[in-house]
């Protein structure tokens, strides 16, 4: 009914950085410079709305005259750039302004019904005669205001026309619930036009303003690049995630949101948008060291990965602080980086089945109902459990294990811990992950951003269960093909683990070939036993190749 999940490119599943209020484009250029000095992977530089000409869509400020030079060094070490529009069109320039008068041209704007003008909202290029608190100017994030958002109650000049609409005898809690339906947007009695002429009252069509937008907005960009891209929308509708992702809207950087991001996420996850994730470290307010460090380590597991800010506060980004937050965020985005193959993986699945990829502990263990109100815990796909410390001053952290044999991520080393809560260490540099028993993560040697890490080589972790048995997938294409999947342009495998030998199924494979290898260079098994392994052998093409081995009988780890 709703469609499933889209299939978001593979650059996308990197770190991203924004804030909005950079000054200029050699601010950015330092940032991106102090990235790549101190080694932090990521992906996505984006820039907010500072780089347009008084706020207007499609200028460029003098200030950013160097912004196009600095884009095509960046993209040509592999990066992404990602420029933020607000989905307003300012109608009061004294100056030619193609975007508004193409708009009057194709009559695309809203109405007042009866043949009205134009209902006119209010954002930041200023418009004659408006008074607005000022305090909104500057506290309102732009990036996808498609809800729509305004400055202003209604419209400009103030005063909707239709009370039953605007104030109707149920209210749902708003900004300012006095202040009727149209707190912050548009009348209820303001005319859309759909494609085929028919007029709908914005009150009937409000929660689709901004899915209206979103398919619209994600067709265009594969038009223009010929290659998949992301839309990250803030406004949702049934059915927005077969085309967008969405970010949790424009938290605050106090240590209560890190909670309230996993649920969101898990709820977001059941919404068919399995693309998520909060603004790292908090958009309002300034960010503080510990609840920044400990959100880095929690946001790395965000399949939608992006530490965000708004203007007037602190920079919160990973080289703003010291050397420790560095080597913290560097440590756990290399993570991260580590289980792109498992995450993007998991990213077909949902694509192509509906599965998820956030999820909660009670979705695999349904049966085991202490689960039922974890909300401090997620998993990522079936087999990734990640248990972040949520609170202040806090050295450890209480986990719950069900009904399963978990590994240290880290170490391999199976916890001894089943259907039972234990108690952690989680020193400021370490967030706790355990793998499932049972399966097999495929995952890639890390590099400074993903054009470079998809050359590099892979490898599996093989998680056993208690039956000595792990099974995994791999799904692997060249990550920016617009429908790889259904233009048969992919490779896909299942992996199993049983009686001491482990097998590659290949169920599609239109990719991989001599020509353009997937290079495997690890292999760890956990939970072998107290077993005597002396030789491994790889079966290649008929053709047995015996390779070292190390065995730790202490531990278990056989790679």
């Amino acid at each position: 009914m709703i469609g499933r999940p889209v299939m978001v490119p593979y650059w996308s599943l990197g770190f991203q950085l924004c804030r909005y209020g950079y000054e200029n484009d050699t601010e950015i250029a330092n940032l991106y410079d102090a990235m790549v000095a101190a080694q932090i992977p990521y992906d996505v530089q984006y820039s907010d709305i500072d780089y347009m000409e008084r706020h207007l869509d499609f200028t460029l400020r003098p200030k950013f005259s160097g912004f196009p030079a600095l884009i095509n060094r960046m993209k040509a070490h592999g990066m992404r750039v990602i420029l933020i529009l607000n989905p307003a069109i300012s109608g009061n320039e004294t100056q030619p302004y193609p975007a508004f008068t193409r708009g009057m041209d194709d009559d695309i704007f809203i109405k007042y019904p009866n043949d009205g003008g134009i209902v006119w909202g209010k954002v930041w290029p200023d418009f004659p005669n408006v008074v607005t608190d000022p305090s909104l100017d500057r506290k309102r994030q732009v990036e996808d205001m498609n809800e729509p958002s305004s400055f202003v109650n209604g419209a400009v000049p103030s005063g909707c026309t239709d009370t039953t609409l605007n104030r109707p005898p149920y209210m749902p809690y708003l900004v300012a619930r006095d202040s009727g339906l149209s707190s912050k947007t548009l009348c209820m009695e303001s005319e859309q036009i759909l494609p085929d002429g028919s007029r709908v009252r914005h009150y009937d069509v409000h929660s689709l303003y901004g899915w209206s937008q979103t398919r619209p907005t994600y067709e265009a960009v594969q038009e223009v690049t010929g290659q998949r891209g992301i839309v990250i929308t803030r406004s949702t509708f049934p059915s927005s995630g077969r085309w967008a992702g969405h970010w949790l809207g424009d938290n605050t950087a106090v240590w209560d949101q890190l909670g309230k991001s996993i649920i969101g996420m898990m709820e977001f996850s059941l919404f068919g948008i399995s693309y998520t994730g909060a603004d790292i470290c908090g958009f309002f307010q300034d960010a503080e060291y510990e609840m920044c460090a400990r959100w880095m380590q929690l946001g790395a597991f965000y399949p939608f990965s992006r530490n965000h800010n708004n203007i007037g506060t602190r920079r919160q980004d990973p080289v703003s602080w010291d050397a420790a937050f560095v080597n913290i965020s560097k440590s756990v985005l290399e993570t991260r980086y580590t289980l792109l193959p498992y995450l993007y993986t998991l990213m077909h699945k949902a694509h192509t089945e509906g599965a998820t990829v956030v999820r909660p502990l009670l979705h695999e263990f349904v049966s085991d109902r202490v689960t039922w109100d974890i909300d401090s815990q997620f998993l990522l796909g079936p087999a990734l459990l990640v248990s972040p410390v949520l609170k202040p001053n806090a050295r450890n952290v209480s986990a719950y294990f069900p009904g399963a044999r978990w590994y240290d991520y880290y170490t391999g080393v199976d916890i001894n811990a089943r259907g039972q809560w234990k108690d952690l260490a989680a020193p400021l540099d370490h967030i706790n992950l355990h793998v499932r028993g049972g399966y097999i993560l495929p995952w890639q040697e890390p590099a400074l951003n993903t054009n470079l890490s998809r050359q590099n080589f892979m490898g599996f972790k093989v998680a056993l269960d208690d039956a000595r048995t792990a099974e995994g997938w791999l799904f692997w294409d060249d990550g920016q093909s617009i429908d790889s999947y259904g233009k048969g342009h992919y490779y896909l495998a299942r992996f199993s683990v049983s009686q001491n030998t482990m097998q590659s199924h290949v169920i599609f494979n239109n990719y991989i070939r001599a020509s353009n290898p997937l290079k495997l260079g690890y292999i760890e098994i956990w939970g072998m036993g107290n077993v005597s392994i002396s030789s491994v052998t790889i079966s290649v093409s008929n053709v047995d190749i015996t390779v070292p081995v190390s065995y730790n009988p202490t531990t278990q780890v056989c790679d």
